[in-house]
């Protein structure tokens, strides 16, 4: 029911990938269900909605960026999307997965072994990782984690003057570029593209941010501060 669906999916994209690659997806969305019966991981518990809305969901953001040999984090990566489907389908991007909840991040350290697959584990709040890792990466991804100017300030510290953040959004896009305007140059960004793409019954985006500027340091501040008054 996954594969299948898997399938259709890739194939609506126009992304080919090894049977391999499609078969380690599949094991990678099983043992998050498997996983999601005694841990709160997910809201979707259909094989063939998992292959749709995570895995497939994930995949889009290999048509917005080369990934190939590129330090890519995954901030606020919950149970490991878009991180661990991008690094099945690219194994040549050197994939960073950062989220705050520890047993989240401990499972994923745990199980993501056992499928081959190799990614730093990081568990830490955004604004305070940024320490240590501050434009370190070439793209940053992220995937329901916060609206477009709160994520920004999140994200765009991590990045490299030259790589991108990549936002992965849904139906409100527009609306959050437009809240989000002011937020984009003073983090030292620019909108490069947005671009659509049909999952399911629903069309999502992927907003590729150039960074053309180095983010200045007083960002990120305290999450609540952010939360409380966005840029």
């Amino acid at each position: 029911m996954m594969k299948q669906s898997l399938n259709e999916s890739l194939s609506r994209l126009g992304l080919d990938l090894p049977e391999e690659t499609r078969d380690k997806l599949c094991a990678f969305g099983y043992g998050v269900l498997e996983k999601n019966q005694v841990m709160n991981l997910t809201a979707i518990t259909d094989p063939a909605q998992v292959a749709q809305r995570h895995l497939a969901d994930s995949l889009t953001v290999l048509l917005a960026a080369d990934l190939r040999g590129k330090k890519v984090i995954d901030v606020g990566c919950g149970a490991g999307f878009p991180g661990v489907p991008l690094k099945i389908a690219c194994p040549e991007a050197e994939m960073t997965l950062l989220d705050s909840l520890g047993k989240r991040m401990d499972w994923l350290k745990s199980f993501l072994p056992s499928l081959g697959v190799d990614a730093e584990c990081v568990t830490a709040r955004a604004e305070e990782a940024t320490v240590g890792r501050r434009e370190r990466y070439d793209y940053a991804v992220s995937r329901a984690v916060a609206r477009l100017n709160i994520l920004l300030e999140l994200t765009a510290p991590f990045v490299r003057v030259g790589g991108a953040v990549l936002a992965m959004k849904g139906a409100a896009a527009e609306e959050e570029l437009a809240e989000a305007k002011n937020a984009i140059p003073r983090l030292g960004l620019a909108l490069e593209k947005v671009l659509p793409f049909p999952i399911a019954d629903a069309t999502h985006y992927i907003l590729v941010l150039r960074k053309i500027a180095p983010t200045p340091g007083k960002y990120p501040r305290q999450y609540a501060k952010i939360k409380h008054s966005p840029l």
